[in-house]
């Protein structure tokens, strides 16, 4: 995927990397990002996208390429000379070091006086909310505490650049949570450009101006968090993001923007052609639970509706799931909001279902 840009921040051009000389771990990476913006590298395990982040840092060299750092090549600079700011999941604190020496370590090896030293050391703990712990070791820290701190250490020096990698992965949920709005609102509010590396998805979506969806060493999309939920470009990126149903068929006509499909079992569903371009190809139907309607008055005149039968029905609260039998799938789920008028349905029962064209997509197969 190519996006380059002149006035790029941070740029990858026609990055490679391979440990063994044979398998390329990343496949020919182009991606360019404007200075101040939150972007995160989304992927399964073994998608390159780990790799990206420690080639950018120095840990890692790019065996083809270049990587680009506010215009200059960086690809033969050391790491300790990119000053760029890294957080771990791990936190990498100086256990021996109270919490004030561990910020004024950067500080140091930058040769900056004592009392400048102080004064950052004091202003990068603020920010975190972390004052008062100065004096602490981090052994008398919890596990969010810590993370504060690794992360108060990487913007000490006041870098334009932070890498973080899976920092909130060993906290658990709501502490992720709060800390996900906390590094989101900081980076904005500093104006610091971040790459942010996780396997998971929802941290991805509500932190990121924009997400690199990354498998097998490339980067299968590369769009703003609604963009890739609503209009994934293929299979891999419309799986892996949020929720999602497939069904498939073989495309039988393409006309005005919409593709008739005639799914495995029979049926014919409208659909909008993403992945498909003639008649006679395969593909997979991607259509997200809560596109889909039981209530089919609401839909456009003329919509293909299905038949199905309820598996499930799952009471959660803000919403209703249900577990359905469609066009020969055993999990095709459907998302209702628990409003007063949401008829609750029992197992057995067949119901008709259906969705606008727009709302779904053909994609490969």
């Amino acid at each position: 995927m190519a996006d380059g840009s002149t006035d790029a921040f941070v740029a990858f051009e026609r990055v490679q990397k391979s440990y063994d000389g044979e398998t390329l771990v990343v496949k020919d990476l182009n991606l360019s990002m404007p200075k101040g913006e939150f972007l995160t590298m989304l992927g399964p395990s073994g998608s390159g996208k780990t790799t990206c982040l420690m080639m950018l840092a120095g840990f890692e060299t790019a065996t083809h390429g270049e990587i680009m750092l506010d215009g200059q090549p960086i690809n033969n600079i050391p790491p300790h000379k990119r000053g760029i700011g890294m957080v771990f999941q791990n936190y990498a604190l100086f256990p021996h070091m109270t919490v004030a020496e561990n910020l004024s370590f950067p500080l140091e090896v930058r040769k900056i006086g004592k009392a400048d030293r102080e004064t950052k050391v004091k202003r990068a703990l603020d920010m975190v909310q972390m004052g008062e712990f100065g004096g602490r070791r981090p052994a008398q820290l919890s596990g969010g505490q810590q993370q504060r701190i690794a992360l108060s250490r990487a913007l000490v020096f006041e870098p334009e650049l932070v890498l973080m990698d899976e920092p909130l992965g060993a906290l658990d949920k709501q502490l992720r949570e709060t800390l996900q709005f906390e590094i989101t609102n900081l980076a904005h509010q500093l104006g610091i450009t971040v790459v942010y590396v996780t396997h998971d998805q929802t941290e991805a979506l509500t932190m990121s101006d924009r997400v690199a969806v990354f498998d097998d060493g490339r980067i299968q999309q590369l769009a703003p968090p609604d963009e890739l939920y609503e209009r994934p470009e293929n299979s891999f990126v419309a799986q892996f993001i949020g929720e999602n149903n497939t069904l498939e068929g073989v495309v039988q006509e393409i006309n005005g923007g919409i593709a008739l499909v005639r799914l495995d079992d029979g049926s014919l569903i409208d659909t909008k052609p993403v992945n498909v371009s003639q008649p006679g190809e395969r593909t997979k139907v991607s259509i997200r639970p809560e596109r889909v309607e039981f209530n089919t008055d609401r839909l456009a005149e003329g919509a293909h509706t299905l038949k199905a039968e309820v598996l499930e029905f799952i009471y959660m609260g803000d919403i209703f799931r249900t577990r359905l039998r469609v066009a020969g799938i055993e999990d095709f789920i459907v998302k209702t909001r628990n409003a007063p008028d949401q008829v609750r349905l029992e197992p057995g029962q067949t119901v008709e279902i259906g969705w606008q064209a727009e709302d779904c997509r053909a994609l490969d197969a």
